[in-house]
Parts: structure tokens; C-alpha cells; sequence
């Protein structure tokens, strides 16, 4: 069984969007509802300022707190370590959002909790999800932890690299490469 993963390098990132775009689209979201998000931050001081854009979604955790707190099982991880949401069960009670740490879940028009899924569906059938495909400048790689000669275990290994809120021990699935210091990429 895979264990799937994703390696995101902020330092490729330019903001364009068009990973979020490519999930609304696949998804059928509105324009006000992203399963993706990115963060904008400032690092060293003049004049070697720097600036970050770091894409953010659900980390698909080993240790998810989401799925702890989900008080019908809504919330699941399968055993390929994608964390998926059941509407059919899901209440609303959005005790799921208030455990999420990276807060990355959004209400739908039903009222129901949706996330970033990974395109699991997709991913099954051995594609990409939208927002790794879609990325001209290759900030994502997606694939197995256990495949040894997976391009993501391969850039994983040629950077120093850190997860969103490590020290909580929700051991997130997504995985970053720490910013290049002086300048940028």
C-alpha cells in the first residue's frame, strides 16, 4: 500500500494562483472556497529581504486531530494516508475545524466541512492531483513515501526540509523545503 506524500518547495513559488484555480476547478468550488491557500511573509532585513509564498492545505497528518474530535466518523484516514471527509456522516458540528491546527477547512454551501482530498480519486488511477500537475514552476511533487525511486523521496532528499507545526505531533504528510537564505531561489 502507498503512503502518499507531498514535497512543497516555497522558494519556486511565485503567487501565480493557479494552483488554487486548478482545485476550484476540479472540484467545482465558487470562487470564495479554496481547499489551497497561500501565505505571504517577509524574511531577513534590508537589503537582503526576502519575500516567502508558502502554498498551504490540509497536511493529510498521520496523527490527524480532525478525525480524534469527529464525533461520527466523517472524518477518516485511509490506510494510504489520505485524510477524506464523508458528507453523508458529517453533521456540521465543525469540531474538525476548530482541531485543525493549519486550519484549512471550509464550509460548503451545505454547511459541511470540505478539505483538500488530494484528489484521491485521481491519484488511485496513478494521476497527479490538479495542483501538482497545474504548477508551471514544479513547487509540488507528489507521490509514494515507500517508493524509493519516487521523485518525491528524490527532492525530499536533495533539501533540508521541515513540516507546518512539527512540535504538535500531528506528523504532517506534507513536507517543505526550508527557505534559501539571501535572495531567494
Amino acid at each position: 500500500m502507498a503512503r502518499y506524500a507531498m514535497f512543497i518547495d516555497p522558494n519556486k513559488c511565485t503567487g501565480c494562483n493557479a494552483c488554487r484555480i486548478a482545485c476550484q476547478m476540479q472540484w467545482g468550488l465558487s470562487p470564495i472556497l479554496s481547499f489551497n491557500r497561500l501565505e505571504e511573509r517577509e524574511e531577513g532585513k534590508y537589503p537582503k529581504l526576502m519575500r516567502m509564498i508558502t502554498p498551504v492545505q490540509c497536511q493529510h497528518c498521520e496523527n490527524p486531530p480532525c478525525q480524534t474530535v469527529c464525533p461520527t466518523g466523517a472524518t477518516y484516514k485511509r490506510e494510504d494516508g489520505i485524510v477524506l471527509i464523508d458528507p453523508k456522516k458529517c453533521i456540521g458540528c465543525k469540531y474538525c475545524m476548530v482541531a485543525c491546527p493549519y486550519n484549512v477547512r471550509v464550509i460548503n454551501e451545505h454547511g459541511v466541512p470540505e478539505k483538500c482530498r488530494f484528489c484521491a480519486e485521481y491519484v488511485v488511477n496513478g494521476e497527479s492531483p490538479a495542483c501538482v500537475s497545474t504548477c508551471m514552476n514544479q513547487v509540488r511533487i507528489f507521490g509514494d513515501l515507500d517508493d524509493p525511486a519516487s521523485p518525491l523521496l528524490k527532492a525530499m532528499n536533495s533539501r533540508e526540509i521541515e513540516q507546518l507545526r512539527s512540535e504538535l505531533g500531528t506528523k504532517p504528510r506534507i513536507y517543505y523545503a526550508k527557505a534559501k537564505r539571501g535572495g531567494g531561489a
